[in-house]
């Protein structure tokens, strides 16, 4: 078969990994997206942008602040998360009842007012860091950083915590409710605007 296609065994599993990688980072990526989306059904083209800030906020933390690296990981996304919601307090409340391309332009603009700034402050590369995970596992067909290995790890518990206490807790359920029928959850004593804020500070966190 393998040399039906042309592939070494070696190549073909080493490309299988790193798709598996890549899949993984990008499914982390993209679940806040789907969260909000979702459960909001609000496109929120901030997205990328606010993934972005958390990353220069985790640097900025382990640079000038002098926390470690496992800290900095902790604390980023909290703070992106309160600037989340205070974004989804202050504008997109405003536009949940309008249609969904008044969110999509607000939001849109956001990205680029919040990519230009850091832009303009640190330019468009990277900016170095010391790994805190080096080393790494040898597989036999490829070399297999640990970083890596814990960017596959840390998505699979991430997505399945948040499919658990979406599908499986009584908390998912108000949220699914909300997104439907968010009079009839109020009636219960849910604050379902602030639930919204919540889940969106999560989305974006």
């Amino acid at each position: 078969m393998f040399e039906l296609i042309g592939i070494a065994p070696q190549a073909l599993f080493g490309q299988l990994l790193l798709g598996l990688i890549n899949g993984a980072f990008y499914a982390m990526l993209s679940l806040g997206l789907a969260v909000i989306f979702g459960l909001l059904n609000v496109i929120n083209f901030t997205h990328g942008a606010q993934y972005m800030m958390g990353a220069f906020g985790a640097w900025m933390l382990l640079n000038y602040a002098g926390i470690p690296f496992w800290g900095a990981l902790v604390l980023a996304p909290i703070v992106v998360a309160v600037i989340g919601m205070i974004i989804e307090r202050l504008l997109l409340r405003r536009l949940y009842h309008l249609d969904h391309l008044y969110g999509l332009l607000l939001t849109f603009g956001l990205a680029l007012i919040l990519e230009g700034l850091f832009r303009r402050q640190y330019g468009a590369s990277g900016l170095p860091y010391n790994n805190p995970l080096p080393g790494g596992t040898n597989l036999g067909f490829m070399f297999l950083p640990n970083y890596r290995a814990f960017v596959v790890v840390a998505s699979l518990v991430v997505c399945i915590a948040t499919w658990f206490v979406i599908e499986r807790t009584k908390l998912g359920s108000y949220l699914r409710a909300a997104t439907e029928r968010p009079d009839l959850v109020q009636a219960f004593g849910i604050d379902v605007p602030r639930m919204i804020t919540l889940t969106y500070g999560f989305g974006v966190g």
